[in-house]
């Protein structure tokens, strides 16, 4: 039994609930425990070169006929299986809202979904990352209805307040009401309900909701989970005359999640999920004890605006500045989510004017944006929704949509996998889905834009037919993915060297001192043919030709005059190392 970590918990604890109650649940915890700590489990490393993220829901994809989770595994079977190795399925848990972030029961699965031995089924091929949806739960669970009956333990498990209380410090990420009634056996309470007034928080001072909560995620370890997902844990903690977000205890409890992680499987991934500023986002890396790994959530914004713009320069800016993740740690890099595109993440980083000017162009190509509220009273964009593909249609200075919106697609997703850490593909991005208006129309959310529920039928046919945009982007990214998890460029683990290569380009080396094949990745951001003299990048002279990886093309390191065509990426690589073809590098190169 590790001792040490059992002393770490036990400070944790009382560091959260004082000497007298961090004591108590700590024995409790231990108690829960013991029996299912992880015995002469062999380590092995958290991630690597192959590693891939694909984010799903659970009913992306319907057949008549089929449960949606033998549905969806028959898509990653057919289409990705060689390219993608992680699937996070968001939320499959019986829910009343926000398509399943409103979690009834977290212990069950959906059975309009399937059940468990369909997401074991998939867990057999694929590293699974499952959400801990921990800052609240549904109005119509069990947990709240008991509240209701005023039935312990659940009579405290939810913070109840007088309504009158001065909550304008508080931070909000909706602009909804931050407490809303509910109608109990004890008479009308207010409760905390930070994102809707069918999600109702729960009451961490109480160790009783801790408790309750760490075996939910015992569970999840032990139907095989590799990744945790903590949703909304920014908010966690609540104390009035505060921002209540980030405060000590949430980041106390990140990190006694992980020490409970890592007794019982230490092999899994603790992921944070906060979409806030930039600086306030890395804070979860902790003192390398809390996150393994952090949204990147800036990359998102950065990388569409460069694109629509044109203009690469706040994102090498922002890439320049970026300090490397502490050791044991990675970033997860995306460009869409089930979520909308984030703008908090890039406060500080774009101006007020050039936020204000992409919100009216994803107005103008169909899309909407989510607003929140401001202490002073007033709102501000929180998150533009989207279909990524869609936001790809042209550009802020074209008239109207123009013959590049798959590659200017395709040269998004290439910049986010040449970055240092992990690659996510949001479903919808590698399908390239459109807005879905009818989705929007039909349950009035914003969000839903970017939710489709495909036909699985049709969907294949789209794809079978290898003439649409949806067989188009899928091909390309799956045949980029497979070139890709060749080379130990890409390891989450190999440092990152941004360049300045003028607004026009986005580059940067990955290279490490037991590297035998150097990367260096080029990407034209505008619509127009580039020459570039990379003669003068510092680093290529160390070999006299290079092959970019993308079309097997010859490149010498003294070109002055080298051609890139509109948005085209480049990964060059030596020809050859000690008379082996970086082409045909074996997979550990």
């Amino acid at each position: 039994m590790n001792d040490a970590l059992f002393e770490q918990i036990k400070s944790r604890l009382i560091t959260i609930y004082g000497k007298g109650d961090g004591v108590r649940v700590y024995t409790d915890l231990v108690g829960f425990l013991l029996p299912k700590i992880a015995q002469n489990m062999h380590r092995q490393s958290k991630w690597s070169h192959e590693d891939v993220m694909l984010i799903t829901y659970g009913d992306t994809f319907l057949q008549e006929g089929q449960k949606p989770l033998e549905t969806l595994k028959d898509f990653l079977d057919k289409y990705i299986k060689n390219a993608i190795n992680n699937v996070h399925i968001l939320p499959f848990f019986p829910y009343s809202s926000d398509d399943g972030f409103s979690v009834i029961d977290f212990t069950q699965v959906n059975p309009d979904l399937g059940d468990w031995p369909d997401i074991e089924s998939i867990g057999q091929d694929y590293k699974l990352m499952f959400d801990l949806v921990i800052n609240h739960i549904s109005r119509e669970s069990l947990w709240f209805t008991d509240y209701k009956a005023n039935l312990a333990p659940y009579n405290e498990f939810f913070i109840e307040m007088e309504g009158d209380e001065d909550v304008s410090q508080v931070t909000r990420p909706r602009n909804t009401p931050l407490l809303v009634p509910a109608y109990t056996h004890r008479g009308r309470k207010m409760v905390w309900a930070t994102f809707s007034a069918d999600q109702i928080d729960l009451n961490f001072k109480n160790p009783q909701v801790l408790l309750k909560m760490l075996e939910v995620l015992v569970l999840y370890l032990q139907k095989g989970v590799k990744t945790i997902r903590l949703d909304a844990i920014a908010f966690l903690w609540k104390t009035l005359g505060t921002t209540c977000i980030h405060l000590p205890q949430t980041h106390e409890v990140v990190k006694l999640i992980r020490d409970v992680m890592e007794l019982v499987n230490p092999n899994t991934i603790l992921l944070t999920e906060t979409n806030v500023p930039h600086k306030e986002n890395l804070s979860y890396f902790g003192e390398q004890d809390e996150a393994h790994m952090v949204y990147q959530f800036a990359l998102a914004p950065l990388i569409l605006h460069a694109l629509h713009r044109g203009d690469g320069q706040y994102l090498t800016d922002w890439a320049l500045k970026l300090a490397p993740p502490p050791p044991g740690c990675s970033f997860l890099n995306f460009t869409a989510s089930h979520d909308g595109i984030g703008v908090r993440p890039v406060e500080g980083i774009l101006p007020p004017r050039e936020i204000e000017d992409l919100v009216t162009s994803m107005h103008r190509l169909g899309g909407f944006v989510s607003m929140k509220a401001n202490p002073d009273g007033t709102e501000s964009p929180y998150e533009l929704n989207i279909a990524l593909f869609s936001a790809f249609r042209e550009t802020h200075s074209s008239n109207g949509p123009d013959q590049w919106q798959v590659e200017r697609f395709i040269c998004s997703q290439t910049i986010m996998m040449s970055l240092q850490g992990i690659p996510a593909f949001y479903i919808h991005s590698l399908i390239a889905t459109p807005n879905d208006k009818e989705g929007v129309e039909k349950t009035g959310r914003t969000r839903s834009i970017n939710r489709r529920r495909w036909d699985y039928d049709y969907l294949q046919a789209l794809i079978e037919s290898g003439r649409t945009s949806n067989a188009e982007v899928l091909k390309r990214l799956i045949n980029i993915l497979q070139r890709r998890k060749k080379h130990l460029a890409f390891h989450p683990d190999t440092p990152q060297q941004v360049l300045d290569l003028g607004a026009d380009f986005f580059a940067l080396w990955r290279d490490g001192p037991n590297l035998r094949f150097p990367l260096l990745t080029i990407h034209n951001l505008t619509p127009d043919i580039k020459l570039l003299n990379i003669a003068q990048i510092v680093g290529i002279e160390r070999f006299s030709y290079w092959i970019n990886l993308l079309d097997n093309q010859g490149v010498s390191s003294a070109e002055e005059k080298l051609v890139v065509q509109p948005y085209q990426s480049l990964w060059l690589m030596p020809e050859s190392v000690d008379g082996v073809s970086a082409l045909w590098a074996p997979m550990t190169d």
